[in-house]
């Protein structure tokens, strides 16, 4: 596994606490930079700018980062532009979250 696929799976072990599913997941990361020297960069959004863990979701995306093997350092970006849709969600999450449009139409073949 990669360091960035490392990282990846330590971000979908950090959830919105309001929210049954992963930021990852949810969408909330807008980018990831890792480069070869363990360096991360991470771009991120909220699920609305008021959202009461504005002050402590970032916080605990670092701190879940930093625990990765391998990582030197961490520097996490929050951010409104562009503002959150659930558009960014995976089917993953769109699926938890009970979203009908996620599963696809099967026609019979004919």
């Amino acid at each position: 596994m990669t360091l960035k696929e490392q990282v990846a799976a330590a971000l979908k072990r950090v959830y919105d606490p309001e929210i049954p599913v992963n930021i990852y997941d949810l969408g909330l990361i807008y980018d990831l930079t890792v480069e070869e020297t363990g360096k991360v960069a991470i771009r991120m959004t909220l699920t609305a700018p008021n959202c009461p863990v504005a002050g402590s979701l970032p916080a605990e995306v670092e701190r879940a980062v930093r625990a990765v093997p391998g990582v030197t350092d961490v520097s996490v970006e929050l951010t409104f532009d562009p503002p959150y849709s659930k558009d960014r969600m995976s089917d993953v999450a769109k699926l938890a979250l009970g979203f009908e449009d996620t599963l696809p139409v099967m026609r019979p073949r004919g």
